[in-house]
């Protein structure tokens, strides 16, 4: 059972009544080395805050944990029974100031282990606390907005936090005790015939560019670019709930059009933001060429509050969609499954040659916890012919082995289809089941080329035991663009896979037990960094438990960017964990170090 410490927590049955001006709580009162918390004596006073209402357009936020509806338990305070329907519901989470798609990073665990945290679980007899949720913040439609927001934390030396969806798989976007600038409702998309970055000759033009703001989500931003017979880099998830202008393109921006035409970030005409002074800065190739360097693929929360990005679109190419599914009866991998997982690892190299992008996964059926693998992948603009001579070599082996091991794999699904386009496929083809609400961590690394095809069946060997394993294609376009061209992590520019893995825990799950399962992560993550030590991982997707996450991040890129970093936010407002500058401060980002 989770212990609560009734004298460092605050009670949900009284946050409506919390003034925004705090008293103290036993915690450290901040000094000039230290940020400003909620119930720290140097907390802004109500009239202060008053004041800010007053710079804003809208109301100033109250955060509270998406489960609080359902407290007290005897007298829920709000509609209950749809926090249950909508608990794993993507686009509910992301419409809330309060919430996470990951839940347990709206949980604080104190250094005595005990836990703040409001589980949807009200049998478990824990009171329902603040956690890791902001306190206030400030619900920005504007760059005005974003300004007045940033001037106010940095005058009151405020523990700040930026939040567009909440997908956010670090739990970088939330902070206990903090202040919230949420960009989740600057919604504003223009789409341009012809564009031309700001301080660009007239002679520069780009056609059919679309600017977004930083509220924006893909599912928003396909459905604008496919009116107009266009495709846009972006990624992917259950209804296109992710940010497209937010900490997606900010970590890099991997998608399954990468290979195609890029990382987001090597799509991106030009980016608006907000600094640590209020200044709003335009940066592109011409005009701040340095933070253009930066923001694309730097890491979000580090150099201001993005507010919008331009992006370049493409035509919107036909593709062929290819569909694997095999199940087994076995809740480890099969020799058969692990053959044929196998076979993929040694023909990627082919199907990223032929222009394939895609990914693969291998997971437990939910209802039996029989593992199966599933594989999609697209190829844009190509013939049924080129798509079959070159898909083939998988779909023979898996049923090959289905019919050599009848008990050891089943194929369900082995098609390729013709598709009139991405926004079609993303609609028809990609899983729209949510699975937000959960709580977990994941591991990750970007696996070179050479490492592939020099070993891929030590590479099989590694990655099948991992939990929750997905494995997404690279290579292609990605690696045609120079490692030192911007600020995302150079090995991208190597990587043919991108491989991810993930343990998960339910709600209310004793400490001991999360810190035993993380650990298992922690001796994952050193076997999988084993098969390619020089790469990286993706900042968006990753283990937060590296050993040099500046390295692992950013490469050779990181003393560059931490310059960078100081030129735009010299008093260290903007901080995430392990991001840029992330080295300077303690473990909770609270008190500086360095």
């Amino acid at each position: 059972m989770i212990l609560v410490n009734p004298f460092a927590l605050i009670s949900l049955c009284c946050l409506a009544l919390l003034p925004l001006s705090g008293s103290v709580t036993g915690a450290a009162v901040a000094t000039s080395q230290c940020r400003c918390l909620f119930g720290d004596a140097c907390w802004p006073s109500a009239s202060a805050f008053s004041k800010l209402a007053k710079q804003v357009s809208q109301p100033l936020l109250r955060p509270l944990p998406p489960a609080s509806p359902c407290y007290p338990a005897s007298d829920p305070s709000g509609n209950c029974d749809a926090v249950h329907k909508l608990w794993t519901d993507a686009s509910w989470r992301a419409n809330q100031s309060g919430a996470m798609q990951g839940a347990n990073f709206e949980t604080f665990v104190f250094k005595n282990d005990t836990t703040s945290a409001c589980f949807m679980n009200t049998s478990l007899d824990i009171p329902c606390t603040q956690g890791s949720v902001p306190v206030v913040g400030v619900d920005a439609r504007t760059d005005a907005d974003v300004q007045a927001a940033v001037q106010f934390v940095a005058a009151h030396n405020l523990r700040l936090v930026v939040k567009s969806t909440g997908h956010d798989l670090s739990g970088r976007s939330t902070a206990r005790g903090s202040f919230i600038i949420w960009t989740h409702n600057m919604k504003n998309i223009t789409f341009h015939d012809s564009f031309t970055p700001t301080g660009a000759p007239k002679s520069e033009t780009h056609d059919h560019a679309i600017t977004l703001g930083a509220g924006v989500q893909w599912q928003d931003a396909y459905e604008a670019v496919n009116a107009k017979n266009r495709v846009l880099v972006g990624g992917l998830s259950a209804g296109g709930t992710v940010g497209a202008a937010s900490g997606w393109i900010l970590g890099g921006g991997h998608s399954i059009l990468s290979p195609s035409f890029g990382l987001g970030v090597d799509n991106v005409l030009e980016f608006t933001m907000i600094s640590s002074n209020g200044t709003r800065f335009v940066a592109n190739a011409h005009r701040n060429a340095d933070l253009f360097f930066a923001l694309r693929g730097g890491g979000g929360g580090t150099y201001g509050v993005v507010t919008s990005v331009t992006y370049q679109t493409h035509p919107n190419l036909p593709l062929i969609a290819s569909v694997l599914s095999v199940s087994t009866n076995s809740s480890t991998p099969t020799a058969a499954l692990q053959k044929l997982f196998t076979d993929l690892i040694r023909i990627s190299p082919n199907l990223s040659d032929a222009g394939w992008a895609g990914f693969a996964s291998i997971a437990p059926e939910p209802s039996t916890g029989a593992l199966g693998m599933s594989a999609l992948h697209i190829l844009l603009n190509g013939t049924m012919d080129r798509a079959n001579d070159t898909i083939d070599p998988l779909f023979t082996s898996a049923r090959s082995l289905a019919a050599s091991t009848p008990d050891g794999l089943s194929v369900q699904t082995a098609i390729t289809t013709p598709v009139d386009s991405f926004f079609t496929w993303f609609m028809n083809f990609f899983p729209q089941t949510s699975d937000s609400g959960t709580s977990g961590a994941l591991g990750s690394w970007l696996l070179p080329r050479d490492v592939v095809e020099q070993d891929p069946d030590r590479v099989a060997e590694t990655l099948i035991p991992l939990t929750g394993l997905t494995v997404m294609v690279s290579g292609g376009a990605v690696s045609r663009v120079n490692p030192g061209a911007m600020g995302v992590n150079p090995a991208w520019r190597k990587a043919l896979l991108h491989t991810i893995f993930a343990t998960g825990w339910a709600e209310g799950t004793p400490n001991d037990i999360i810190n035993e399962l993380v650990d298992g992560v922690k001796q994952n993550m050193t076997t999988l960094r084993a098969l390619a030590p020089k790469s990286g991982a993706y900042f968006n997707e990753a283990s937060l438990f590296e050993p040099n996450p500046q390295q692992t991040f950013f490469g050779s890129n990181k003393d560059k960017l931490k310059a960078i970093k100081h030129r735009f936010d010299p008093i260290g407002l903007f901080v995430v964990r392990e991001g840029i500058g992330s080295d300077d401060w303690d473990g909770n980002l609270v008190c500086r170090v360095a």
